[in-house]
């Protein structure tokens, strides 16, 4: 059978596209996913069912069933890969991820339409997120209270006694109270959204891809992995897939890669979709010499300030998350650039026989990108990642005042009577900027945010992967719909940015665009 549009990936993207289109009872859609999907809900694994705290860890765990378990390089003074967890399931990362709803700044989708792309502004991304989300706390211009993705937050009251530090110690120290992170102008201390409801994560397996199951013009089918897209001249006709040790074609009139900011590009180069140089390495026949493919690699670097708690804080192994500060660094133009997120306040994560935590310190508008590389033409071998972290002056500049706000925060009255005792970074790290340089050079790691790999843009853009449509320039019948296609990384978890691309994606494909 040959199908109107064959969806590569059933993640973020690829449930949401699958879904829209085959509102359409013309249209004939295949949805195909590498890992394993629970049309039951009584039967998915309760590491995908839970979000919070052990639960959310064990789902995403290195070697795990439900992880691709990419890595890379962060920087060259880390002697160990740096994990790159990816979803392997129907639901992709959506199925794996903390499920932080945060949406992009206005000034990221305007940065998007100041480049080329103009059907990316704030202003005709803004319905695509409403269209998306019921939220359960706020309504307004700003909100969506319809869509099939459920919003909630943690209100104060519900928040154990580490939140509450966090909060107290955020307010003493003068950043503003803006309990709702989705108004334009928003900064300071948030409550965290997310798509999370009573402890069940709501993956877009979940929210989109299962109440459409029973569309007769839908076949999904799990365990399927893409090897490489095949072409009749420069138009794409098919997919070579793998499922049970056995090799065959799948035929489509629209092939469109929604295998995430890592797999799309991989597959691209995999089908000689990239830069000629790099493919002639490899060993594999050029379709279309795009040199963008892997290159603009995004990302938030991060790194942890931990320290010991008092005895008996935690109870709750499974607890949740509450709170985000959002602040922008001395001297920034943009602004809402750097991100304090605690941990789960309630998970004990072991380090000897102390319970310790986490605030995790980002850098959410980075100078440096990395690249993604082939490392054979063989799809079952992982490409190369080179993230390149904190190689520019002003990212190390930014990330070193994030560090040391949060250490001041833990100093603070608020902390008294949480905190045992700092444990990283030590004070002997803290002692200068170069000490704190190598801190940070050793320590810094992902945010799991990887993006731009295949970025759109206008054909003045050499590195331009994909038009402003999606669709993969110098072929037909091809379009890439993830994470991958941002021009730049948002200053906000990626995840329901790829939510509302897809959306968008949805409907220039059902115009013919």
């Amino acid at each position: 059978m040959k199908y109107d549009h064959i969806v590569v990936g059933g993640g973020t993207a690829g449930c949401i596209v699958a879904t829209r289109l085959s509102e359409d009872p013309a249209r004939s859609v295949l949805l195909l996913e590498a890992g394993p999907e629970y049309p039951d809900f009584e039967q998915l694994p309760d590491s995908l069912k839970y979000g919070w705290g052990m639960l959310n860890l064990e789902a995403r765990k290195s070697g795990g069933p439900f992880n691709w378990s990419f890595t890379g390089t962060a920087t060259p003074h880390q002697p160990e890969p740096m994990p790159v967890p990816r979803g392997k399931a129907m639901g992709g990362t959506s199925a794996i991820n903390g499920q932080t709803f945060i949406r992009g700044a206005p000034e990221d989708f305007d940065t998007w339409a100041s480049w080329g792309n103009d059907e990316w502004s704030y202003v005709h991304c803004l319905p695509y997120f409403r269209k998306l989300e019921r939220d359960e706390d706020y309504s307004g211009d700003f909100h969506g209270t319809e869509g099939p993705v459920p919003v909630r937050r943690h209100h104060r009251g519900t928040w154990p006694p580490a939140q509450e530090a966090f909060y107290q110690a955020c307010i003493a120290a003068g950043y503003p109270d803006n309990p709702d992170v989705h108004e334009p102008d928003s900064t300071g201390v948030s409550l965290r959204a997310e798509n999370n409801i009573d402890g069940i994560r709501m993956s877009m397996a979940l929210a989109y891809l299962d109440p459409s199951r029973h569309r007769i013009n839908l076949t999904v089918k799990a365990g399927v992995q893409a090897l490489k897209v095949i072409f009749s001249g420069n138009r794409a006709t098919g997919l070579e897939v793998e499922s049970g040790g056995e090799r065959f074609i799948v035929e489509g009139d629209e092939i469109i890669l929604c295998a995430g900011a890592i797999g799309s590009p991989q597959i691209l180069m995999l089908s000689g979709v990239g830069p000629a140089d790099h493919l002639a390495e490899i060993g594999i026949p050029v379709v279309a010499n795009r040199p963008g493919v892997g290159q603009n690699m995004r990302d938030h670097p991060n790194v942890t300030v931990k320290f010991t708690v008092k005895e008996g804080l935690y109870d709750d192994p499974n607890g949740m998350r509450a709170l985000r500060l959002r602040f922008s660094a001395t001297g920034s133009k943009t602004p809402n650039d750097m991100i304090l997120s605690p941990a789960s306040m309630n998970t004990v994560i072991k380090e000897g026989d102390n319970p310790s935590h986490t605030i995790n310190c980002g850098l959410y508008l980075a100078i440096g990108k990395g690249e993604l590389r082939l490392t054979s033409a063989d799809p079952r071998k992982q490409p190369r990642m080179d993230y390149h972290y904190l190689e520019d002056t002003w990212d190390r500049e930014r990330l070193r005042e994030a560090v040391r706000k949060c250490v001041d925060l833990l100093k603070g009255p608020a902390y008294f009577g949480i905190i045992e005792e700092r444990t990283a970074p030590l004070d002997s790290d803290l002692v200068s900027d170069q000490s704190l340089d190598d801190w940070l050079l050793r320590n810094v790691s992902s945010s799991f945010h990887i993006s731009g790999t295949c970025k759109m843009g206008p054909d003045t853009d050499g590195g331009a992967v994909v038009d402003q449509h999606l669709n993969v320039r110098g072929v037909e019948g091809l379009r890439v719909v993830d994470a991958s296609v941002m021009p730049d990384v948002v200053r906000a978890n990626t995840n329901v940015t790829t939510m509302m691309i897809a959306e968008r994606a949805a409907d220039f494909i059902r115009e013919g665009r």
